[in-house]
Parts: C-alpha cells; sequence; structure tokens
C-alpha cells in the first residue's frame, strides 16, 4: 500500500506543472471569447449591442482579450492573474450580485470561478509549459 501511494504520489508531482498549465491555458480560451464577444461580436450573443460599448464594458473586453492572450502563452502569468482576478471580483459585484443572492441565478457563477482560478495562478504560477518559465530557465 506504502509503495502504491508513493507511485501515486510522484506520478501527481510528475504530471502537476502540466496539469496547472492546462488549467491555465483553458481558462485563458474561455476569458479570450468573453472579450471577443465583447469587441467583436464574436461569438455571437444574443444581449450583443449594435453601439458603442460603455467605458466599463470597453476596459472589461480589453482585458479579457489581452489578458486571456498573455495567460494563454504564459507571460507575466501572476501579475496579469492577479489583476484579471480582481477584476472579476468586481465584475461580480457590480453586473451580477445586484441581480440576486445566488450565483446560479444572478449569473455570476463563471466570474466567481474566473476569480478563484486566477487568484489560484497567481500564487501558482503558469506551469512548466508557459513563456515565463522559458524566460526564467534562459535566464538561469
Amino acid at each position: 500500500m506504502g509503495e502504491e501511494m508513493s507511485r501515486l504520489a510522484a506520478f501527481q508531482a510528475a504530471w502537476a506543472p502540466n496539469v496547472l498549465a492546462a488549467l491555465r491555458i483553458m481558462s485563458a480560451l474561455l476569458f479570450l471569447a468573453h472579450g471577443t464577444q465583447k469587441l467583436f461580436g464574436f461569438p455571437p450573443s444574443p444581449m450583443a449591442s449594435d453601439g458603442a460599448l460603455p467605458p466599463l464594458l470597453m476596459t472589461a473586453g480589453l482585458l479579457e482579450v489581452i489578458g486571456g492572450i498573455l495567460l494563454g502563452i504564459g507571460l507575466f502569468t501572476r501579475p496579469v492573474a492577479f489583476v484579471l482576478s480582481g477584476m472579476m471580483a468586481v465584475a461580480y459585484f457590480l453586473a451580477h450580485a445586484p441581480r440576486g443572492l445566488y450565483p446560479a441565478t444572478n449569473g455570476g457563477d463563471a466570474a466567481i470561478l474566473f476569480c478563484f482560478i486566477f487568484l489560484y495562478l497567481f500564487f501558482a504560477g503558469g506551469g512548466s509549459p508557459s513563456l515565463d518559465t522559458l524566460i526564467a530557465r534562459r535566464k538561469s
């Protein structure tokens, strides 16, 4: 039993950076889609506006696109994740919480998930397949 547990622990330790990178990349792609939806109308949304975006939504869209790209490639992962985590906390309390108490009914469940995933990435970094790791390896 002890040998199996140590093999499992070794397996988990070996794969943890890659699974962390997969979480970072998939979260970034999903987040990026929210930004492209706001800024470019793609993918199409039933809530799309025909006019110019209000400044707050324009800022959110820019942060989602730029932050999504940076997180996706793993560049400046920690500071970008910190900013985006805060952005999603603000988004939840400004846009979702006023609509009701429960995230499942106020539409804020994605905002909460993004907030905490980005907070985790701030502490954990981006995983081994990232530009941050490549740059750090070249420096040392």
